[in-house]
């Protein structure tokens, strides 16, 4: 079911378990990417929905919330605070892809006491944009929105997956889309990546183009103690390609954690 939050004069969704949350469960609070929204995760809700207490959020201009959207990644973090604030989630795992991803590593910096665990999906310490992407998002929508979209899956899974991205993003306002790859351009936690003290697992699909799995090594590499998985045959949209894999790498990730 969605729930209406009104923060900062804003309605902001948010989609949480039907019937609510349970007391003593675990909460995964799931954060999409650019242009997208909650529906993003909707081959996780099911699975997760009978153990977890389970949201996922539309960021400020997305899907059922209100807008603008932000040009930076500090500052849907902030609004991911004031969401778990007005809502009553503590110690959520944050789960993000993308963007969400990087809004999850910052949200650890910033204030990693008020989490259980991260869980960057398709993420970076840095995560550069082409200029030509962001432009063209403005400038010559259809072919750069098909562009990331052919590139965004496992080369065996575009004809399956592609053109429904590619439409999905073109009924989204050009400009949020455009900011929010302008956010994850300005991106750079390369300094600060090692201060991250909550568990942390990462994930990756070996064939990403978007964000390779180097990205995701490096991080594992300089988060201390942090998880790595890399699910074959898959590209940036891992919990779409490989949706069985994926849950169950997340859900064990999530089982292991001790509750707060």
């Amino acid at each position: 079911m969605i729930r209406t939050l009104e923060i900062d004069g804003r309605r902001i969704a948010l989609r949480v378990n039907d019937g609510g949350w349970r007391k003593g469960r675990k909460t995964i609070f799931f954060i999409h990417g650019s242009g997208c929204d909650h529906h993003l995760w909707d081959h996780q809700y099911g699975f997760l929905d009978e153990e977890f207490n389970v949201a996922g959020i539309d960021l400020p201009g997305h899907g059922g919330s209100g807008g603008p959207g932000e040009e930076s990644v500090e500052a849907y973090a902030l609004w991911v605070r004031k969401i778990l604030d007005t809502a009553g989630l503590e110690k959520p795992i944050l789960v993000g892809h993308s963007l969400g991803a990087a809004i999850s590593l910052t949200f650890a910096l910033r204030w990693g006491e008020r989490l259980l665990a991260i869980v960057p999906v398709g993420g970076g310490a840095t995560m550069p944009v082409n200029p030509q992407i962001i432009e063209g998002i403005r400038t010559n929508r259809a072919a750069t929105l098909g562009f990331i979209a052919k590139f965004s899956f496992a080369r065996e899974n575009r004809e399956k997956f592609g053109p429904g991205l590619a439409e999905e993003l073109g009924n989204v306002d050009p400009d949020l889309i455009r900011g929010d790859f302008f956010a994850c351009s300005r991106l750079d936690l390369t300094a600060e990546i090692g201060e991250i003290s909550v568990p942390t697992l990462l994930v990756c699909g070996d064939e990403d183009k978007m964000t390779p799995p180097e990205f995701s090594r490096y991080m594992a590499a300089n988060i201390p103690g942090a998880d790595l998985a890399i699910i074959p045959g898959s590209g940036h949209f891992v919990m779409v390609e490989s949706a069985g894999i994926f849950n169950e790498v997340l859900g064990d990730f999530c089982r292991k954690l001790q509750n707060a």
